[in-house]
């Protein structure tokens, strides 16, 4: 965090939805803004839409129907979507909205912040009727570094990704579990994020991907169990990464005042 900047703040509205705002910069991540996806149901109310409008940009991880839920997506409208080249065409196609070219290269948001997309192992479920790209997202503004991790399963080169970003990752969003009891391959739980936080070692990381989603009549204890278990395992496997821990509809920041 560069001298004399307003701290990032962070807004998690539930699943992988996540309002990051660099100091006016707003970008929002994988937009789920609706009571429910398909037969899933959402736990809690709607995200206050106060926290979610006029992003200057989204990040899209992949094209599922939970990260890029197309009625969401168009509540958000008219800005910049960021995303794989192979789902660009398709969120062009479906929302006619602007998808810059990314890759390896940095893309400007404005003021500062940059983004550029990172590895996501996460092939399984593929669809028949959507692309199948998936990717993480690295954001940068000034000294500041934030990785939102997308759906992914552990790969070595993660451990690489303060390289890539130049500096050290202040803040990681990370999945932590899914909408059921089990986690399908391509996820990780809470002691495969905790692994991941040990590979990347950021300062802070925002746990996401749960305690949001469920299928009918499939409620209860299970729902709480990830971040439980997640809250235990961090210390454990990287205990100078600091759990950021705010319920759906939360704001925190980093650093904490």
């Amino acid at each position: 965090m560069s001298p004399g900047r307003p701290p990032l703040s962070l807004s998690w509205l539930g699943h992988a939805t996540v309002v990051l705002d660099f100091d006016g910069v707003r970008l929002l991540t994988d937009p789920l803004l609706r009571p429910n996806v398909g037969l899933l149901r959402r736990v809690g109310p709607l995200p206050d839409p106060d926290l979610w409008r006029d992003p200057d940009a989204v990040l899209i991880s992949h094209l599922h129907h939970d990260h890029a839920e197309v009625a969401s997506l168009r509540q958000v409208g008219g800005v910049p979507v960021l995303t794989g080249p192979a789902n660009a065409a398709w969120v062009r196609r479906r929302l006619d909205a602007d998808c810059p070219h990314l890759g390896e290269d940095w893309y400007d948001v404005g003021h500062g912040v940059r983004v550029r997309l990172v590895r996501a192992d996460h092939t399984a479920r593929p669809m028949p009727h959507r692309p199948n790209d998936a990717h993480g997202h690295l954001v940068r503004d000034g000294s500041t570094v934030v990785w939102f991790a997308g759906d992914t399963s552990l790969y070595p080169e993660m451990a690489g990704l303060p390289d890539l970003a130049g500096g050290r990752v202040d803040v990681a969003l990370v999945p932590i579990g899914g909408w059921g009891p089990k986690l399908s391959p391509g996820h990780m739980g809470p002691v495969e994020a905790a692994e991941a936080c040990a590979m990347v070692r950021p300062a802070a990381v925002l746990p996401i991907h749960h305690g949001t989603l469920h299928p009918p009549r499939m409620g209860g204890p299970w729902i709480h169990r990830a971040l439980e278990e997640f809250r235990e395992v961090l210390p454990q496997r990287c205990p100078d990464t600091t759990l950021l821990e705010v319920p759906p509809g939360g704001t925190t920041t980093w650093p904490a005042p």
